[in-house]
């Protein structure tokens, strides 16, 4: 054989090697990956509030580019006035406060900076791009007791918001307590990440898992250019390849592939940045937070086995840990709390030296796992 088709005989036996290695999680249901070592010695609660300063609910987590700062946004600290059995995505926001969401901690957990106040009711997630800037995406805007209770607070919520390190405000991308369709609203936007081009890529759709979800729901990933230009939109509301009951999150690997925290599907979905199809990973549970790094990817479980509606049998909540390059779940950082509801980490970051650490909405604590 020639040697021009001897490589191209190579690279398709790779490449079909490589698919079948990341679709093959995908098929049949597989044994829950519980059992798995924990390398890591948790310090929870982690981080110094200022004096008088409680946690919200949080799962924005992010690391900055120095690779051992830590930022956070947080719903504004802790609220009281949940009654029994509510869900926290109503009560738990930053409506009608004065305090500043957005906050970065060094790696001893000093509180460094903080800035945003006013600026959001509902902080979910958070991401550091390649030039240090910080974008904090505000899932929802104000409900009807938060509208009574200030029905003078300006408009907020359904946008995803850049910020300089010092806290100014570069570009916001939606209408302010708007949801509606690109490129001038957001629709319950969930999280956001950047590519090496700066390109913006915005998950939207936080209620595609809950009961009365259907077809109308949105569920789909936004692109933008880095100076926020709409470029189109991809994904509907269902089960199938392509499409989404919650994308929860969403991260970029080295090779510019798209990985989604598809919650109400309880997966992963690998997709391209225009949206084509790749893989679909079942191993890593009911995925709430997804982190990669140095080839390997982090992700969160928050709620199986909690909810009636995000139940999955024989699954445990926590943290797994595998590789990147083959899919294999390698380690698991359990749930502290088995609680009904959201517990432990829905959001984490990594930072250079391997150590996790989770934004908790159900403990509403930060949490560092020192590997």
């Amino acid at each position: 054989m020639p040697a021009k088709d001897q490589s191209m005989s190579l690279i398709v036996i790779v490449a079909v090697m490589t698919l079948c290695s990341d679709s093959a999680y995908g098929a049949g249901d597989p044994k829950p990956t519980n059992d798995l070592p924990n390398p890591y010695q948790t310090i929870a609660p982690w981080g110094d509030l200022p004096e008088g300063g409680t946690w919200g609910a949080l799962n924005a987590v992010a690391i900055d580019n120095d690779g051992e700062s830590v930022w956070v946004a947080n719903r504004c600290g802790a609220n009281p006035d949940i009654p029994p059995g509510e869900s926290p995505f109503a009560y738990d926001s930053c409506a009608g406060s004065t305090v500043a969401p957005v906050m970065k901690f060094d790696s001893s957990g000093k509180l460094l900076k903080s800035f945003g106040a006013g600026l959001f009711i509902f902080p979910h997630k958070i991401h550091v791009d390649a030039d240090g800037n910080i974008w904090v995406v505000d899932g929802r805007s104000a409900n009807a007791r938060e509208r009574k209770k200030k029905p003078d607070e300006e408009p907020k919520g359904h946008v995803v918001v850049k910020f300089s390190p010092d806290g100014k405000v570069l570009l916001t991308i939606g209408t302010a307590g708007v949801g509606g369709n690109p490129p001038k609203a957001l629709t319950e936007p969930t999280s956001v990440v950047t590519g090496p081009n700066g390109d913006l890529f915005i998950a939207e759709g936080h209620s595609g898992q809950y009961p009365g979800a259907g077809p109308d729901s949105v569920a789909r990933i936004s692109k933008f250019t880095k100076d926020g230009k709409f470029v189109k939109s991809f994904g509907r509301w269902g089960a199938a390849p392509g499409e989404f009951k919650t994308p929860h999150d969403i991260a970029l690997d080295s090779q510019g592939r798209l990985f989604v925290a598809d919650r109400g599907n309880m997966r992963i979905q690998i997709l391209d940045q225009d949206g084509a199809f790749i893989a679909e990973w079942v191993q890593f549970s009911r995925p709430s937070g997804i982190y990669i790094r140095d080839d390997m990817i982090y992700v969160a479980d928050s709620e199986s086995n909690g909810l009636p509606f995000a139940a999955h049998p024989g699954w445990k909540r926590g943290i797994r840990i595998g590789s990147l390059k083959d899919g294999r779940v390698l380690y698991r950082i359990p749930d502290p709390l088995e609680m009904e509801g959201t517990s432990a980490a829905e959001g984490l970051a990594v930072d250079a030296k391997g150590n996790v650490y989770g934004g908790e909405v159900g403990p509403r604590q930060l949490v560092k796992h020192i590997k």
